[in-house]
């Protein structure tokens, strides 16, 4: 392979994805080369008062826009595709993904108004892209969706090789194994860099096979007296197969509840790659129609979510369908780091209203495997790779690190490891890797139909707001002499209880009505300073009675 030019160089570097779980966005750059890989979000943590979704920051990609040759989607989840609608509307540039992964994407562009102004092409294991002094190719791997691809990007410089999600599945449930040869191919060439997923770094020995959890599931299947409630991550096809092959087999109807799974559904069977007999499906209205033991329902609500449809059945507030006692109910999924909370309470009350549950962290095992390669897998892509450089993706901290520390067991230098933090880019020139100079990234909040109009400073008068409340003070000034004609009037909210605090709120008046008139003493007519008068001396009483710091909102009319 040619060696790069003086003046060219390979960079790295992670946009999302590192030191987190979710917003995955990759960049390979090469001259004027740029190569983005995936593009999601991530739900926001605890913290994030009032925030739907995150994704990343990518002012560096609109700076260089000219430079971005294309989009390379690895697969269909909502942290490797979920931040293209809103991406796209800033960085108008060719997507390239599998043909299940493309038709979930097209359905959100349609859904944004983006699908027409897109250029989308699909791609399969065979492909060969060129884009710019890069070209691409993609080798299958196993995941929990199907359609999963890794991608090599041929640079001058050296082979780049992505790995996307993965694990080793050798007897997957749609009979498509991973590209082995095609990877030892890869490994074969010469691989210069290699970024592969961490998620499961930490977990000894092989994942299981997505096949082992129809096997338990076709086991409750056998058992259940009732109806029998499936809920599991609606982007899970094999598995959602997998309900519809045991709901067949026990001559059971199939309802599927909840948006974003109905969606799945419909696109994996318009495309193939969901097999439905035609008259298995019911709609939710006849669920009560039909005997308990002739009912199957597949709904969204794994990660405990709070409107979601498990977690409406299990509070008795859904339209279409309540639990009722002996029914059994699968959680077929894990919960997501910050979830497990969620999921714990909406598995008690499961529990409370008489429902069999079975999940992934009780006494009953089998009703999940994750969909990543633990360290044998990890280790089994390393080895067939042969990578000259690592830097461990996809993870958190503590996962990346362990990512590490096992390609160093196999034979990868520690130097030429590189675990690195959103932002860190890894620079290769003449066959040499460090650290080059960083990169601006960060979240950018989505709260509603706003991209980025929420920051820090919003959250924390959200934050503010959510622990001491809010205490409003009206004061009405005349324009002639600048004198009090109505008020203070103060109004509390979230703060405390007016009725039970009448004296303190006298005070708070009185202490108002003084700062006014020791502002129109010292002719402090400014209404900006007059606010910060009123705000310091009223926070200042009001943390002295109550140790807590309300917000404090002044309001100046002047008539």
């Amino acid at each position: 392979m040619t060696k790069n030019n003086s003046r060219s160089k390979l960079t790295i570097f992670a946009l999302g994805g590192l030191d987190e779980i979710g917003k995955n966005m990759y960049v390979v750059r090469y001259g004027d080369d740029i190569v983005v890989i995936d593009s999601g979000l991530m739900f926001p943590e605890e913290e994030m008062l009032g925030i739907d979704v995150v994704i990343p920051d990518v002012t560096y990609l609109v700076e260089n826009q000219d430079k971005v040759r294309g989009i390379l989607l690895t697969h269909g989840h909502e942290d490797h595709i979920g931040g293209l609608p809103y991406i796209l509307k800033q960085l108008n540039v060719p997507i390239f993904g599998t043909k299940l992964t493309m038709g979930l994407v097209e359905h959100k562009l349609r859904e944004a108004h983006l699908l027409n102004q897109t250029k989308r092409v699909l791609v399969n294991n065979r492909s060969e892209i060129k884009l710019g002094s890069i070209k691409a190719t993609f080798f299958r791997t196993n995941h929990s969706i199907p359609d999963s691809v890794g991608v090599c990007l041929e640079t001058p410089e050296g082979n780049v090789v992505h790995t996307g999600d993965f694990k080793f599945d050798m007897t997957p449930v749609n009979g498509k194994e991973a590209d082995i040869h095609k990877m030892a191919e890869i490994g074969q060439k010469g691989v210069l860099c290699l970024l592969s997923d961490s998620t499961n770094a930490e977990r000894p020995g092989f994942t299981g096979s997505e096949r082992e959890v129809g096997e338990a599931i076709e086991n409750l299947f056998r058992k259940s007296k009732q109806r029998v409630i499936v809920a599991t991550f609606a982007s899970n096809i094999h598995r959602i197969q997998q309900v519809v092959d045991a709901t067949c087999k026990y001559n059971r109807k199939l309802a599927v509840i909840g948006r974003s799974m109905v969606n799945v559904v419909n696109i994996g069977m318009e495309l193939g790659y969901l097999h439905v007999p035609p008259d298995l499906l019911i709609d939710p209205d006849d669920i009560n129609r039909l005997p308990a033991h002739k009912v199957t329902v597949m709904s969204t609500g794994s990660q405990g979510e709070p409107m979601s449809a498990l977690t409406r059945m299990a509070h008795g507030s859904h339209r279409k369908i309540e639990i009722l006692p002996g029914d059994t109910v699968i959680l077929a999924a894990t919960p997501i780091p910050g979830n497990e909370k969620a999921v714990a309470r909406t598995v008690n009350q499961l529990f409370r209203v008489g429902a069999d549950v079975f999940y992934s962290n009780n006494t009953q095992q089998g009703v999940h495997v994750s969909g990543h390669g633990s360290q044998e897998d990890l280790k089994l892509m390393l080895n067939l790779m042969k990578p000259q450089f690592f830097i461990p993706i996809h993870g958190e901290h503590r996962m990346l690190r362990a990512h590490g520390q096992l390609a160093e067991s196999i034979g990868v230098p520690s130097e030429n490891i590189f675990v690195c933090d959103n932002g860190d880019a890894v620079e290769i020139s003449g066959g040499k890797a460090r650290y080059g100079t960083k990169i601006t990234t960060g979240n950018v909040l989505i709260d509603g139909l706003g991209v980025g109009d929420v920051g820090n400073i919003v959250l924390r008068d959200r934050k503010l707001l959510s622990q001491d409340g809010i205490l409003v003070v009206v004061v009405t000034l005349s324009k002639n002499n600048g004198k009090v004609l109505s008020g203070p009037d103060i109004i509390s909210r979230g703060f405390v209880y007016v009725r039970e605090s009448e004296k303190l709120l006298e005070e708070a008046n009185r202490i108002v009505t003084q700062t006014m008139e020791k502002c129109a003493n010292e002719r402090v007519s400014e209404w900006a300073s007059l606010k910060t008068s009123i705000r310091d001396a009223l926070g200042r009483y009001l943390y002295d009675q109550t140790r807590r710091r309300p917000m404090i909102l002044p309001i100046i009319m002047e008539v």
